[in-house]
């Protein structure tokens, strides 16, 4: 895996840009075209899975990046993906971030039913599993294993969709008067929707028992991910004891 892949597009790199955890992201010109490529370890069944979802994204009205094929055709290759560049900036108010999650429902209706992203666990399989992707439930105390998964449990019974994962970060967010364009898949997964609806100012417009249970999940999915640094521990603070995690 190396930017030598990028001859198959024949393109050049121009920048390196924000990316995600897992990947190397740079801006690049396709004859004149600037586009956003991404270097990554992904397995293909996992990056194929993403490009399915990308282009049915697109082809249902949502702005999305859209992967750009090689030469010959291929959606990526050798841990390389190409996609179209999207302009805009993060949100900036209350009234945009209800557009995000006006947005993010509408990504929630389009993936009813939808596969599940190869080696990723929702957020209730983890009720007995205790891995799935980047979370290993064995290297967090056993006190805080039982405390996410209190959080995770309140999400059952609802269905289950497409979550984009990380929405609450503007810089995964690019608006512009007319659309929300959304970027960064790394963390997108099936679970439970309500985990990508709590965003800033209530842009989920979520209220009461099922406000409260989507911030005590979310707050256990992401100190399980990213277990164990400050930020982990931080949302894991916001965990409620389990004696104290009711409806």
């Amino acid at each position: 895996m190396s930017w030598d892949a990028l001859t198959l597009w024949d393109a050049t790199r121009i920048k390196p840009l924000t990316g995600g955890s897992s990947n190397d992201v740079w801006s690049v010109d396709i004859g004149g075209t600037i586009a956003v490529a991404r270097l990554g370890r992904r397995s293909a069944d996992d990056l194929a899975w993403e490009v399915a979802l990308l282009q049915h994204l697109d082809r249902a009205g949502l702005t999305v990046p859209v992967p750009i094929p090689t030469k010959d055709g291929r959606p990526f290759a050798h841990g390389l993906m190409v996609m179209t560049f999207i302009e805009g900036g993060p949100p900036a108010d209350a009234s945009d971030w209800r557009r995000v999650g006006e947005t993010l429902r509408a990504l929630h209706r389009l993936t009813a039913n939808w596969p599940q992203r190869p080696g990723w666990k929702a957020s209730l399989e983890l009720l007995r599993a205790n891995h799935g992707t980047r979370i290993d439930l064995t290297a967090m105390p056993d006190e805080a294993v039982k405390r996410c998964r209190a959080a995770w449990a309140r999400l059952a019974g609802h269905e289950m969709c497409v979550v984009h994962g990380n929405p609450n970060n503007p810089a995964n967010i690019l608006m512009t008067g007319d659309r929300v364009g959304l970027v960064d898949w790394d963390e997108a997964h099936v679970d439970v929707p309500l985990l990508d609806l709590v965003l800033p100012f209530n842009g989920g417009a979520l209220e009461g028992a099922e406000g409260d249970a989507a911030a005590q999940a979310s707050a256990a999915w992401e100190a399980a991910v990213c277990w164990k640094d400050d930020y982990a521990e931080n949302r894991l603070a916001e965990v409620r004891a389990v004696s104290a995690s009711r409806d």
